[in-house]
């Protein structure tokens, strides 16, 4: 659950039969919460009231257990409208990391589609399918491997999302696995990486349709008569780069001069 205080921050927890709720030095009764509905107020035992609700994703993955640096909500939006998710998409993926992405991909493909994530970091791959299996519950869509993705043995996948250093190296496992038509998606945290990747991409002449973008995400502070941005945005965080698979090679695509 998420519980947030007077000047609206958040305190995520898990509801734990064993155990209270600890925030901000009280302590919140189980009994408070379960068969409340959400978006009731409940008091720790400082007599402090909080707002409760069962998180949204964007609440939710800035908070996961992590090893590595997660994709943030900002750009899994984007990444599921350009990779264009749809429920019974066939998809793969590589890194799981700490399975922020894993979480929304399995959202928009919902249970007709199936989920492939690779991973070569055990450890990675271990609090991936622990996060999942704590705050997605049974995932029956969701195939994870401990391997390199460029010995990715799927075939006929509608969609391809990349969150790896090096992207380039898996173009050609990825045209291997993807229909006609399919998209491969890439999310990079330097320019130069993607100038790497565009470059390889127009280079393989298997690929079209490829665009490269920044999302910039800037809240606003609203209260009374003033309305003004907030002192902090999440400004970068990392591009993305995505493509659409050909059906065959083609040497006659206009290219720009």
């Amino acid at each position: 659950m998420v519980f947030l205080d007077r000047k609206d921050r958040e305190y995520l927890a898990r509801l734990d039969t064993n155990r209270a709720i600890s925030i901000r030095g009280g302590k919140i009764s189980l009994e408070d919460i379960i068969g409340h509905q959400e978006g009731s107020v409940v008091r720790s035992s400082l007599n402090e009231p909080f707002l409760v609700f069962r998180p949204t994703l964007p609440q939710l993955i800035p908070n996961l257990p992590r090893n590595a640096q997660i994709i943030y909500p900002k750009d899994l939006g984007p990444i599921l409208v350009w990779a264009d998710l749809f429920p019974g998409a066939r998809v793969v993926e590589a890194g799981a990391g700490a399975g922020a992405l894993t979480m929304a991909l399995l959202r928009a493909i919902a249970d007709e589609g199936h989920l492939y994530s690779y991973e070569i970091r055990q450890d990675f791959a271990e609090m991936a399918q622990r996060n999942i299996a704590k705050f997605a519950g049974a995932t029956p869509n969701w195939t994870l491997k401990i391997g390199n993705v460029t010995e990715m043995d799927e075939s006929d996948i509608d969609r391809i999302i990349l969150d790896l250093p090096e992207p380039w190296q898996v173009i050609e496992p990825a045209w291997k696995a993807l229909r006609p038509g399919g998209i491969l998606l890439c999310y990079l945290p330097t320019v130069l990486q993607v100038k790497s990747l565009v470059d390889a991409l127009r280079d393989n002449r298997r690929f079209a349709c490829i665009e490269t973008m920044e999302t910039l995400m800037r809240f606003w502070h609203i209260k009374g008569l003033s309305a003004r941005p907030q002192h902090r945005m999440v400004a970068h965080t990392g591009f993305l780069t995505c493509a659409r698979r050909l059906a065959n090679d083609h040497n006659d695509i206009p290219r720009s001069p």
